[in-house]
């Protein structure tokens, strides 16, 4: 009988076993899939596999997003959306402004403002003084640069009479771009003499500021749209624009063979000083934090900087260890101003517009 008893206590044991790998071998996971707005600039990161394959296996979520301009997107339409993608804290205030507390909201990615542009102009602005160098990297002194913007010098006058017009940064539109908008705090900082922009200069800044913006024209709303516009049309359409340091780290990375072929020519200038640009996520609700949690993963921030080219977490400072194709990469980022504060970006954007 004690025989028979344990017996069968193994053959249910055996028969549990059994049935519990049958189900987990049958068994599909399932994947949440998250909806939210994201800017242009992070589209390669979230369509990546390998961050793909982690946030299905490991968190159990699929990103799935629309494209928007990231002061734009705190004025969509939020029906059904998970979270919110952009690339300031300035918008973040501008969501908390306008819609009060998310469930949850994060700085995940940080990369400084840039400016691209041709070796012509890299030599032509050399010329003037208003480039220094360290290693591989270039610097673009920022006051000397508003200097011949606001004095209207020409490219003629610089030496460079192939191109049209007067010296200009082409950029995003700030009252509907985190690029644009950045630019215009590091302009304004400028303008102010290097330090940060308060109330009690912001008025006298203001006309300034109106004046540059004014002079540029059509600006596109996505920061990748100008970044590949300024790749495939030349020097002659776009010889300087603002954008992000992680573009062009991205670009070499995804696209070796075409990078190889306009390395020579296609120049990063660090301002001095500059601004970073910090990418906060938005949480809208359960969903949106499953997803939040899953970006800040030590493997997805690490392919951020590889292959992305957004400084965070350990990857703040290039190591020795990277292999990183992009040319011109500075080590650390140094001479940084600190960005406005909201009320103040928030007459900014709100005059430029």
């Amino acid at each position: 009988m004690k025989k028979r008893m344990i017996g069968l206590a193994l053959l249910v044991v055996i028969m549990l076993v059994t049935g519990g790998i049958y189900m987990a071998a049958g068994r599909t996971p399932q994947i949440i899939t998250v909806d939210g707005y994201v800017g242009g600039e992070k589209i390669e990161l979230l369509e990546d596999e390998e961050v793909q394959s982690i946030l299905e296996e490991d968190y159990g979520v699929k990103a799935d997003y629309s494209r928007a301009g990231s002061l734009d997107m705190m004025t969509a339409d939020m029906d059904g959306m998970d979270y919110l993608f952009p690339s300031s804290s300035i918008a973040g205030e501008y969501y908390e402004d306008l819609h009060g507390s998310p469930e949850q909201s994060e700085i995940v990615l940080n990369t400084p403002i840039v400016l691209y542009t041709h070796r012509a102009v890299l030599d032509a602005f050399d010329g003037q003084g208003l480039i220094s160098s360290s290693g591989s990297s270039y610097y673009i002194d920022m006051t000397k640069l508003v200097e011949l913007i606001q004095n209207d010098t020409s490219w003629a006058d610089i030496g460079l009479p192939e191109l049209y017009g007067n010296i200009s940064v082409d950029t995003t539109d700030p009252a509907r771009s985190n690029s644009g908008n950045m630019f215009a705090a590091l302009l304004a900082n400028v303008l102010n003499g290097g330090q940060t922009l308060t109330q009690e200069n912001l008025q006298t800044i203001l006309p300034q500021l109106q004046d540059i913006f004014g002079k540029l024209g059509y600006m596109e709303t996505s920061s990748s749209d100008l970044f590949s516009q300024f790749l495939r049309m030349g020097i002659g359409a776009k010889p300087v624009i603002a954008g992000y340091e992680s573009q062009l780290i991205e670009y070499a990375a995804l696209y070796p063979d075409q990078y190889e072929t306009m390395k020579d020519d296609i120049v990063m200038l660090y301002p001095t000083p500059t601004v970073w640009s910090t990418h906060v996520f938005i949480a809208l609700d359960a969903n949106g934090q499953v997803l939040l949690n899953g970006l800040l993963d030590e493997d997805i921030q690490r392919l951020a900087w590889e292959k992305h080219g957004f400084r965070t977490g350990n990857y703040a400072t290039v190591s020795e260890s990277s292999s990183l194709n992009a040319q011109g990469v500075a080590d650390t980022i140094t001479q940084v101003t600190q960005v406005p504060s909201y009320d103040v970006m928030k007459v900014i954007i709100e005059q430029l517009q």
